[in-house]
C-alpha cells in the first residue's frame, strides 16, 4: 500500500492565528484587523506553487493587509504558524514502513516554510520514503493533477492509496481521483485508523 501524509496538523500541528499573532505585534496593526485582512487568495496560492519568490509573496501579502514589515519581521511571523510534532504520527509512518509499505508527505507548502520546518521537524523526513511538496511540483491540493502526479511518481494505482488530510476540499479530491481518504479533523484520527 502507499500511505500519503500531509503535513499541517497531520504530522505537524499548524495555527494560522500565531502568524497573524507575531505581524499584529511587529506591525502594531491590531489583530482582529488582520484576521479580516489575510485571505489565502492568488498570491498565497503562486507562492505555493512556486510561481512567486518569497520576497514578492512578502511583500503583495504585506500589501493586502496594510501593513509595514521587512521581510525578516514577515518571516518570523510566517514560521510561527508551526507548533509541534505529532510523534504519535511519525512512530506510525515508521511503523508502516518498517511493515513494507510506502509512506510519502504531500503538503501544500512554500520555499520559506521548506527553509524552516525540515530543520526543526528533521523526523519528518526519517520517517518518509518521498516528500512531495507544491511548490517543487507547481501544483497544489485541490488540484486533480498533483495527486496523479505522486501515484504515477509512485507506480501505484489510486485503489492501492490512502491519503490523510485535514481540509475536506482536498479530501474530496483524493476520492475523486479513486485514493481511499480520511479526513484528519483532530490528533486522535489517524492513531484510530489504524488501531481499528
Amino acid at each position: 500500500m502507499l500511505y500519503i501524509f500531509d503535513l499541517g496538523n497531520v504530522i505537524v500541528d499548524i495555527d494560522f492565528k500565531r502568524v497573524l499573532g507575531v505581524w499584529s505585534n511587529l506591525s502594531g496593526t491590531p489583530l482582529a484587523v488582520l484576521n479580516e485582512r489575510f485571505t489565502m487568495g492568488d498570491v498565497f496560492q503562486q507562492h505555493e506553487r512556486g510561481e512567486i519568490s518569497d520576497q514578492q509573496f512578502a511583500s503583495s501579502l504585506c500589501e493586502e493587509m496594510g501593513i509595514a514589515l521587512s521581510f525578516e519581521q514577515f518571516s518570523t511571523g510566517w514560521q510561527a504558524v508551526f507548533v509541534a510534532l505529532r510523534p504519535e504520527v511519525i512512530a506510525i509512518m515508521q511503523r508502516l514502513r518498517n511493515e513494507g509499505h510506502r509512506v510519502v508527505v504531500l503538503s501544500n507548502t512554500n520555499r520559506l516554510h521548506c527553509n524552516y520546518w525540515p530543520q526543526h521537524y528533521p523526523e519528518v523526513a526519517a520517517a518518509a520514503d518521498a516528500m512531495y511538496l507544491s511548490q517543487d511540483i507547481g501544483l497544489r491540493k485541490p488540484d486533480p493533477a498533483i495527486y496523479q502526479y505522486v501515484l504515477e511518481a509512485e507506480h501505484t494505482p489510486a485503489e492501492q492509496a490512502v491519503f490523510f488530510d485535514d481540509h475536506p476540499a482536498n479530501v474530496r479530491a483524493a476520492q475523486a481521483v479513486g485514493i481511499k481518504a480520511v479526513h484528519v479533523t483532530d490528533r486522535d484520527v489517524v492513531p484510530a485508523y489504524f488501531a481499528g
